[in-house]
């Protein structure tokens, strides 16, 4: 069941997809298209998820789980991946790989490697003010407090003391 992200509870479980490239408006309407109606059916052995999303800085795909009612069951996880990896392979990007780091400069968002991000950090063209986006958070308290941080609140930390 697909409710308004705003209204998830606090503790609501949240996966985030990072883009490896900015979205075009005409991507990201489909995309939202898209979200909506696999959240609107999306289950857990026969029970409907209530579940949001939202997409920020035309990059990030947010999906929040309120587990309150019904949790997300392993197979469940898994059908969400594969609607992942569906727009992955639609829209020619990816949005799994863990190893790549977000972050800011200036205005934009960067999207680099963890080597390129740790060079940099050696290099001293990034710092521990530098904001980056936490995208291991779990909940949706979270994700609203510590998912965009400077590098030293994160775990980025170990590579810009």
């Amino acid at each position: 069941m697909l409710v308004p992200f705003e209204t998830l509870p606090d503790n609501a479980r949240i996966w985030i997809y990072q883009s490896n490239r900015s979205l075009n408006d005409a991507e990201l309407k489909e995309i939202e298209e898209s979200l909506a109606a696999f959240l609107k059916e999306w289950t857990a052995h026969g029970s409907e998820l209530e579940a949001g999303f939202e997409l920020k800085y035309k990059r990030f795909i947010v999906i929040g789980l309120d587990q309150s009612k019904a949790g997300a069951s392993g197979c469940s996880i898994d059908t969400s991946v594969h609607f992942i990896q569906n727009l992955e392979q639609k829209y020619k990007v990816e949005l799994l790989d863990r190893m790549n780091v977000s972050f800011k400069q200036g205005e934009y968002i960067t999207y680099k490697s963890l080597k390129d991000f740790k060079r940099m950090a050696r290099e001293k063209a990034i710092s521990g003010n530098t904001i980056v986006f936490n995208n291991l958070v779990a909940s949706k308290a979270e994700y609203q407090e510590h998912w965009e941080v400077p590098a030293s609140e994160s775990w980025h930390s170990r590579f810009v003391g």
